[in-house]
């Protein structure tokens, strides 16, 4: 929690102009990440037609449309408890139905647009102070959300280079198999290491003129849990639309999705497209392109569009409501 909140400056101030520089680069950055990715995945899949992927979408029994759907409900679930951790964190009471509706609508639409924290940061910024949170509150909500999901990645891939270290081949081929290892252990002693700090009472420290409270052991337990089962839910939808025969098994595809969605919101491509299917592509070269490309356009669905309609319809209620 903030004792004391940075004010955002006006639009004539050097800060705000330099704030808009940074945006106008990073969109610029997002446009060219994602015109070079999808000429590299053209390049890759130029054998390919869409008749084939259609042709393999059509063949998937309904279980898998099931269990995909059901996967993308419980990833978003989680989401939704990222929101109510900051809350619980930042000591602010707020209808668990309205966080979740408003992490749900936040992240859908953060994730088809891209540059994830900025977006939605503005939905957030709406919808919050509508309920009495200060702007600096909001801001600390959405940097304690933004380490959370920073905490699952580094969970699920420490997990993920401990339990199957020969992962890294599919994108090194020269590091040891000890040292993948052995870099799996770091990560996870750093979690480790975060939760046992929150043990420590009175924990606090500064940046700049705001004063940051360490959270508490059952808060930091519950960042950890969250994320990771966040991104299991998100590669199960991939998982189960791969098929059997040539599946590599739940942890290369989670190893494989954390990269290629991390790079994906690292290059603020929007949506992450382009680059998403590239890093599984070349994770997953083992497995035929077609099916590949198939399953990933399941999770698209499922992660990306339903969900990206859904947050249209609640941002719009929400709008309306509120002028009202």
């Amino acid at each position: 929690m903030t004792d004391r909140s940075p004010q955002r400056p006006p639009d004539h101030l050097p800060g705000a102009n330099r704030k808009s520089l940074t945006d106008y680069v990073w969109k610029v950055v997002g446009i060219a990440a994602l015109v070079v990715s999808v000429w590299l995945l053209s390049r890759e899949l130029r054998s390919l037609s869409f008749a084939e992927i259609g042709a393999k979408l059509a063949l998937l029994p309904p279980a898998t449309w099931i269990g995909s759907g059901l996967s993308g409900l419980a990833a978003y679930a989680m989401l939704g408890l990222y929101d109510r951790l900051a809350l619980n964190y930042l000591g602010r009471k707020v209808s668990p139905l309205f966080a979740h509706a408003c992490a749900a609508a936040t992240y859908a639409f953060a994730h088809v647009v891209g540059a994830s924290v900025f977006s939605g940061a503005v939905i957030r910024y709406r919808a919050y102070t509508s309920k009495g949170l200060t702007g600096g509150e909001v801001a600390v909500l959405v940097v304690f959300c933004a380490f959370t999901f920073a905490l699952g990645v580094v969970t699920v891939m420490g997990a993920v280079l401990v339990w199957q270290p020969s992962i890294v081949d599919l994108f090194l081929d020269t590091l040891p198999v000890e040292l993948s290892s052995g870099a799996g252990i770091i990560l996870l002693g750093f979690v480790a290491l975060f939760m046992l700090i929150s043990l420590v009472p009175k924990k606090s420290f500064s940046i700049r003129s705001t004063v940051i409270n360490y959270p508490s052991f059952p808060v930091a337990v519950g960042q950890v849990i969250v994320s990771s089962a966040e991104i299991v839910a998100a590669t199960l939808i991939i998982y189960l639309a791969l098929p059997v025969s040539s599946n590599p098994g739940l942890p290369v595809v989670a190893g494989v999705f954390v990269f290629s969605f991390a790079a994906a919101i690292i290059s603020h491509s929007p949506g992450g497209l382009g680059v998403f299917e590239l890093g599984f592509i070349t994770g997953l070269a083992d497995v035929p392109e077609v099916d590949v490309l198939a399953a990933l356009l399941v999770f698209r669905l499922f992660y990306f569009i339903l969900p990206f309609m859904f947050s249209l319809a609640v941002i719009s209620a929400f709008e309306l409501q509120r002028k009202r």
